[in-house]
């Protein structure tokens, strides 16, 4: 039995992704009935992320829940464990039921956006064998649950033996430290305010949202495409981290920056300029084109100067591994791209002595659960980015009462304490005391 439902969200402020700006999104909802349990994944399709393309919002937006439900109807139980059941489907069935659905619809959705669509149902597989085995799901991957070991996956018998709970955290945190997006439309300062805001219970400026969460980490979005505009906005707003001593910061280019030299000089000239907010600087996210095969760019000169993280290019541990040898020393990690190739990414990074950090998909509700999860247990260069509270904070305002301080970021952090329940955490009825 297979349930998808979407949730629409309106957004209280527009997001801007890339070229476009995006006010309101669609949640896919997937109740997945396997090992005798049903589990639950949610992921929010992130069209403007995962499809740039000059093709209508509402058209993209539509044929990623038509994937959805065209998933649903050909996503078998499985009968093995859910990292081998999972693997063999996005490696061997995925990219197939893309294809025809493509040539059915006469488009080309491209494999990321078909990853967000997958991401539901294997994130509820994972659920379903964590309650089926009456344990939280972290705890299944090792040699106990899973009937192949890593070398399995990677081909590489330097995996011989090992499982992905080998390169989890010795102590699992139960706070973790928070980022907050400033958006490329956002308001910094309260001087900016011209009576035209949005009034609700939250605030519009980034002072007052660093004030009021106690924030001390920064992700810049950029443009990509401005280097005047990107080097000033990192400027601005490293020197508010300055003022409310914020400890790391993160531009993040989106994917639209063909040269090199454009992220070089910004880098060069702020450490000669602005030393201190250069210093702030803890990596760079993904500046170029996500398309790895297609744009196989040297980036050693870039990752030389500071940590050179992927996101969108990094689908699966193969391209971790392309990005590795074109200089990239760093991953992005996003369970939006599915529970299990977030793992197997993270599994192969670590091996290899890359860095991690797991990236938000603005992921509110029950999409916030294994996001934080998979930071908490993989270990992170610094904690988490959770960023529905700024942009759909009411969507999750019943789970806040519930999953205590998961969803009301505070002094700095999100709190995991609550998550401790069979499966994924997630608390059911039966589980309610």
């Amino acid at each position: 039995m297979i349930k998808v439902n979407f949730i629409p969200i309106k957004m209280r402020l527009p997001l801007k992704f890339g070229a476009e700006t995006i006010s309101s999104i669609q949640i896919a909802h997937v109740e997945f009935e396997a090992y005798g349990k049903i589990g639950i994944g949610e992921t929010p399709l992130s069209v403007a992320w995962a499809w740039p393309a000059n093709l209508s919002f509402a058209f993209r937006e539509q044929m990623m829940r038509s994937f959805c439900s065209f998933l649903g109807e050909n996503w078998e139980a499985p009968t093995l464990d859910p990292m081998v059941a999972n693997y063999d489907f996005l490696m061997n069935k995925l990219p197939l039921l893309l294809e025809k659905f493509n040539v059915a619809n006469k488009i080309e959705m491209p494999y990321l956006a078909a990853l967000i669509c997958a991401s539901s149902f294997d994130i509820a597989i994972h659920d379903a064998f964590g309650l089926a085995k009456n344990v939280p799901t972290y705890q299944t991957y090792n040699k106990n649950y899973m009937s192949k070991d890593l070398a399995y996956f990677f081909g590489d018998e330097k995996f011989s033996g090992r499982y992905p709970e080998d390169y989890f955290v010795e102590q699992v945190s139960e706070s973790l430290p928070v980022w907050h997006l400033v958006g490329g439309k956002d308001l910094l300062h309260e001087s900016e305010k011209n009576g035209t805001e949005i009034v609700d219970n939250y605030p519009v400026t980034l002072e007052k949202w660093i004030e009021r969460d106690g924030l001390k980490c920064l992700k810049i979005k950029l443009t990509g495409n401005d280097s005047l505009w990107d080097y000033n906005r990192i400027v601005e707003i490293g020197k508010i981290a300055l003022k409310y001593n914020c400890e790391a910061l993160s531009p993040d280019f989106n994917c639209m920056v063909k040269d090199v030299d454009y992220v070089n000089e910004i880098l060069d000239k702020l450490k000669s300029e602005y030393p201190e907010i250069y210093a702030k600087l803890l990596y760079v996210e993904q500046p170029f084109p996500y398309d790895l095969e297609k744009n196989q760019i040297d980036v050693h000169s870039c990752s030389a100067r500071k940590a050179l993280f992927m996101d969108e290019s990094a689908h699966d541990w193969k391209f971790v591994k392309m990005g590795l040898e074109l200089g990239w020393n760093g991953v992005a990690l996003k369970v939006c791209k599915t529970q299990t190739g977030a793992l197997l990414s993270a599994c192969w990074a670590k091996e290899h002595q890359m860095q991690l950090m797991v990236q938000d998909l603005t992921n509110p509700m029950l999409a916030t659960i294994p996001h934080v999860l998979l930071a908490a247990h993989i270990g992170t260069i610094m904690g988490v980015e959770c960023n529905a509270p700024q942009f759909y904070p009411e969507a999750s305002l019943e789970y806040e009462k519930i999953y205590s301080g998961l969803y009301e970021r505070r002094n700095g952090v999100v709190k995991l304490n609550m998550l401790k329940n069979a499966g994924l955490g997630y608390f059911r009825p039966e589980n309610i005391k």
